[in-house]
């Protein structure tokens, strides 16, 4: 079978791998891909944006299922647009897709089906927010309504930062903004639940906790992710029946209520408040580092997971993974999540991966046959093993291995787990 991915980044280099470790996978094209994707993929250079190229291409090549990585491609609609023309596809419409592609929609949809979530206010104007701010205790939280790339939510710890946020946001920084969010800010402990759903049932797809902030000790500016860990410390059996009754269930019931199925991978972040869930937002792709984290730990054939998806028979599949924790560490470009430099050279030679090492590709290309930098997260290294600390230390001596002296990552991935 032919399988087509869409995407760039780590996320995208783990489906791939995970593709590869199926017998019934014949070819892989990645659109773009990257320097990682390209020994085990078909690298084919046509941007996610350009539907039509897209579909051409898909056609004329014969591939039987495409599996879309990012969020934006989804929130587009490039779902809907190949269903048109009888290409399978995994991943959500573009009306289940506005559970990430708004979170004005997802507060909304919480309200009327009680899914538990922060007190939220909507802001059309600079002038409605910061007269609000006035009146509100700090910390509070203020979100861009559209996509952001994992970078438009400030945890404001003063009038003066809050007022720079929705200043920025309403200034475009991350794209025309007609709304923004102010939220009530939870304290307790993040946590990223993943499902995967045929549109009639759906499977837990595990757990982990990703570490958002760029420096040790979940401090600095917001990034895409500087690693993660799975299975998350706080999964229970009783946490994941809460999660399962008080916020997928609704959720997907009010999809429902929309003439909607939700098919694809489902990514709830959550904040656990003595115990209890409390919906912070909806990725409607797999998760990234997180990704990286999970698909090395699952034991069933993904593209037949994938494809008892694509055909509504998910109910009677059974998901096995295997036992090891995981952990990944994500090496960035230095200056990241500001500025950065592009096209410096990463050598790889020297590493030799042992079993349950990895390394998966997120920002880089070849260039003059050499792998080269190409983005602010540029590396994923993830390892499994029995227990988080050892797995810890092996991804840090690979690190150390590779020694790119343009880069930085955080040393302290999983700290609150271990000790």
């Amino acid at each position: 079978m032919k399988v087509g991915v869409l995407g760039s980044g780590g996320r995208e280099h783990a489906l791939c791998y995970a593709l590869k470790n199926s017998d019934r996978v014949e070819k892989i094209y990645c659109f773009p891909g990257n320097a990682g994707t390209s020994s085990i993929a078909t690298n084919i250079d046509i941007h996610f944006k350009d539907f039509k190229k897209l579909k051409d291409f898909i056609i004329n090549n014969n591939i039987n299922i495409i599996i879309v990585g990012p969020e934006q491609p989804l929130v587009d609609g490039i779902v809907d647009y190949l269903e048109q023309f009888n290409i399978k596809v995994f991943g959500p419409n573009k009306v289940a897709s506005q559970l990430e592609g708004s979170k004005i929609f997802t507060k909304k949809l919480c309200e009327k089906y009680k899914i538990p979530t922060a007190k939220f206010g909507i802001f059309s104007n600079n002038k409605q927010a910061l007269s609000f701010l006035q009146k509100c205790k700090f910390p509070i939280v203020i979100k861009a309504d559209g996509l952001a790339a994992g970078k438009g939510v400030y945890i404001s710890e003063n009038h003066l930062e809050a007022s720079k946020a929705v200043e920025e946001i309403f200034n475009g920084k991350f794209g025309k903004a007609k709304n923004l969010l102010i939220e009530e800010f939870l304290s307790g402990e993040e946590m990223s639940f993943f499902i995967i759903s045929d549109g009639k049932s759906f499977k837990i797809f595990g757990t982990a906790q990703d570490h958002k902030r760029v420096f040790e000790g979940d401090k600095g500016k917001n990034t895409g992710g500087m690693g993660a860990y799975s299975p998350s410390r706080l999964e229970t059996d009783e946490l994941n029946y809460k999660i399962i009754n008080k916020i997928i269930e609704p959720t997907l019931k009010g999809l429902k209520d929309l003439n909607c199925e939700y098919k694809g991978f489902l990514y709830a972040g959550l904040m656990i408040v003595n115990g209890d869930p409390f919906l912070i937002e909806y990725n409607v792709r797999m998760g990234d580092p997180e990704c990286q984290t999970l698909l090395p730990k699952l034991k069933t054939d993904f593209l037949l997971t994938i494809e008892k998806c694509i055909d509504q028979k998910l109910e009677d599949f059974s998901i096995e993974w295997h036992k090891e924790k995981s952990i990944c560490i994500v090496l960035c470009s230095k200056g990241y999540p500001d500025n950065y430099e592009n096209n410096i050279q990463i050598n790889l030679e020297k590493v030799k991966l042992e079993k349950n090492q990895f390394i998966f590709h997120a920002g880089t290309k070849i260039s003059k046959n050499t792998i080269v930098s190409n983005g602010g997260r540029v590396l994923n290294i993830v390892t499994k093993s029995n227990n988080l600390k050892s797995a810890r230390e092996i991804s840090l001596k690979l690190l150390k291995k590779i020694d790119w002296k343009n880069g930085f990552y955080r040393k302290d991935i999983g700290y609150k787990v271990i000790q």
